[in-house]
């Protein structure tokens, strides 16, 4: 009986598909509607869930072009085609844009395009929501509910996104083929960690153990084989001078880090760029010294968090929520999203909110 219990449980945390996800193209760029037209036929997804917008290419806009070329159209696609309750996630692409310009800081009203666009079933209700400072995600920390309305009254929002259409159709490939096999590798050796180390080393207790490799040592931790999660402190880490880890990916494979711009573009730096100091702003990267989520697409991983602007630690995923609710059949969307605090804040995801490891 308990088995038969487990079993229903497992299918209800994962019985959503590409009839709970409306696809966001932005028809000004030639590279959303190519990442789009190629994850609807991967993934069947109907042609009344496929959402045209017409926006700037730019990564950074105005929170009034915010409202009128991406909220007002997302929201009129949801309403008029009579998807606002069927709808669970939303999927925007490379060429979408990325963050809303404003006041950083915790009652800034900065945020991520993809943060902002979780909130619009309430605003669909007519709610008024603020746009300084986070509000509460309803989904944090819930790893055993089904994400359902009416309980959860947001949209989950990931982003296909990486360097260029290749990386993105590879993310796309692998999270279709994704198992359920090989180790999280946590690296908790940031020397000023605080409570993240903390949350990295409470993860590696909640996992099974044959499947994490926990590491608490000042050594980085490089060239792994068959990883399906990664976390730690990224360039945070003083000690970590390679861009490139040398792991060996399996599909399905998702990272998170304590990185503070890590999200802030998808433009690709030269292949000789390096992490360096905030100091030595002459050899910055869009804007920061910062590790770049993209680049653990690009060497093969399926899934990562970012930030497009600072988020503080606080507000970071939670590696001890993130993996033991991936591991356990959940999503890709939710794992990552009931692991952030936070919502219309710096939060992105990037991958197939459907992908799961089976």
């Amino acid at each position: 009986m308990r088995a038969v219990l487990l079993l229903c449980f497992a299918t209800a945390l994962s019985a959503q598909t590409a009839d709970n996800v409306l696809l966001v193209v932005n028809e000004n760029s030639a590279v959303s509607r190519r990442i789009a037209a190629y994850y609807a036929a991967g993934r069947a997804v109907p042609a009344a869930n496929v959402c045209p917008i017409r926006a700037s290419e730019d990564e950074e806009i105005p929170r009034a072009v915010y409202e009128r070329d991406i909220a007002a159209p997302v929201m009129h696609c949801l309403k008029t085609r009579k998807l606002a309750e069927k709808i669970l996630y939303l999927v925007t692409t490379l060429g979408v844009p990325l963050k809303i310009e404003g006041a950083g800081g915790r009652a800034g009203d900065a945020a991520s395009v993809d943060s902002e666009l979780t909130l619009l079933y309430e605003r669909l209700k007519g709610k008024t929501l603020a746009t300084a400072g986070p509000l509460p995600n309803p989904l944090f920390r819930r790893r055993d509910a089904p994400f359902r309305r009416p309980r959860f009254p947001i949209y989950l929002v990931t982003r296909l996104a990486a360097y260029d259409f290749d990386d993105v159709k590879g993310m796309i490939d692998r999270a279709l083929s994704a198992h359920n096999r090989g180790k999280i590798v946590l690296d908790a050796n940031s020397p000023d960690g605080g409570p993240g180390n903390e949350w990295l080393r409470t993860a590696a207790i909640l996992l099974p153990a044959g499947r994490v490799l926990f590491d608490e040592s000042p050594a980085v931790v490089y060239n792994q084989a068959d990883v399906i999660g990664y976390g730690s402190w990224g360039s945070n880490d003083p000690r970590r001078k390679q861009r490139r880890l040398g792991f060996r990916w399996l599909p399905g494979a998702i990272v998170t880090e304590y990185v503070s711009s890590n999200g802030r573009t998808f433009r690709r730096p030269p292949d000789n760029w390096a992490f360096t100091t905030w100091e030595d702003g002459e050899h910055h990267f869009a804007g920061s010294p910062q590790s770049l989520s993209a680049d653990y697409l690009h060497e093969g991983a399926t899934g990562a968090s970012g930030h497009v602007y600072e988020p503080f630690l606080q507000y970071t995923p939670r590696p001890d929520y993130l993996f033991p609710a991936y591991l356990s059949g959940r999503n890709l969307a939710e794992s990552y999203w009931l692991s952030i605090p936070a919502l219309s804040w710096m939060n992105i995801v990037l991958g197939d909110p459907l992908c799961q490891i089976q």
